[in-house]
């Protein structure tokens, strides 16, 4: 990637954000806005952005992601994650400019016993998953130069996640009861930005490859399964107490919002196009603990 290419990084603030300000850092001039710079509920605002600054890259890192916030704010998530991408990919579309723009798992219902590819039907269960889907749509309708990334239950060492509220509540509690009956791939930010940075080259490389591809760590397990390798982890690292996790059903822990049983989804079109494997949900965990550790 040129130097001379600037690269616009929105969400600079998130998880993935501030992973991406990392991964690109010597990919070309960086610009990298926070909400406050660029609220993507604003679209005048974000034609503007972009029109003055005319980036090759629009790195999308912004989202709604209350996921059960999103049932009774149903028109901001809807204006933040299904309109703001159209706005985006009409400006880069301008510009010729590559967008890319993450989606998330919860764009399928969960019925499938195997691994979503990426021309499985979505059939969200839940607002959040429906405006991530109206992001998605928008984006191919626009026709600019994109890559969509749907990729799941994300967490790192900056920001609300699973992971720092597990590190939370096992300080404060004695027990700590989880869902063990939904089943993904833990996410950590730091390798969604790395293998990002990957796939963007890939594409200038290649002169091909835009589209949409699944982008999750390898393996598979449930929320009490990530809780527990969190303490495993966090028991191994000296003397702190760690809570008994207990395993319960979703039923036995009603939410807002449905989620899917099952939101696995399989990487294989990302790692045959361009031979980008994100490393195991275990590994990438134990990497950030680290993080976490040394912080």
């Amino acid at each position: 990637m040129s130097k001379q290419r600037l690269i616009l990084i929105l969400g600079a603030g998130g998880q993935v954000g501030t992973e991406l300000q990392r991964s690109f850092a010597d990919a070309g001039e960086v610009i990298a806005c926070d909400r406050k710079a660029a609220d993507l509920s604003r679209s005048e605002e974000l034609r503007t952005i972009i029109a003055q600054l005319r980036p090759a890259v629009i790195l999308n890192a912004a989202a709604y992601t209350a996921v059960d916030r999103a049932e009774s704010e149903a028109e901001l998530a809807m204006t933040i994650n299904g309109h703001a991408p159209r706005v985006l990919a009409k400006e880069a579309a301008k510009l010729d400019a590559l967008l890319v723009h993450y989606s998330t798992d919860y764009v399928f219902d969960g019925s499938k016993k195997s691994p979503w590819v990426e021309s499985d039907a979505p059939n969200p269960l839940n607002v959040y998953g429906r405006t991530k889907l109206s992001g998605e749509n928008a984006i191919r309708e626009v026709g600019c130069k994109y890559l969509i990334f749907r990729t799941s239950w994300v967490y790192g060492p900056h920001g609300h996640n699973f992971l720092r509220t597990m590190l939370r509540l096992g300080r404060e509690r004695d027990q700590l009861k989880i869902v063990d009956d939904q089943f993904g791939a833990p996410t950590s930010s730091r390798a969604i930005a790395e293998a990002t940075r990957l796939v963007v080259d890939g594409v200038a490389a290649m002169n091909s490859g835009l589209g949409l591809y699944h982008m999750t760590c390898g393996g598979e397990t449930t929320w009490c399964g990530f809780a527990r390798e969190i303490f495993s982890r966090k028991r191994q690292e000296g003397p702190d107490k760690v809570p008994e996790v207990i395993p319960i059903a979703s039923s036995e822990y009603p939410t807002p919002a449905k989620r899917p049983a099952n939101s696995v989804l399989s990487n294989e079109k990302l790692r045959s196009t361009f031979g980008v494997s994100l490393p195991d949900w275990q590994s990438a965990l134990a990497a950030t603990t680290n993080i976490l550790a040394r912080s």
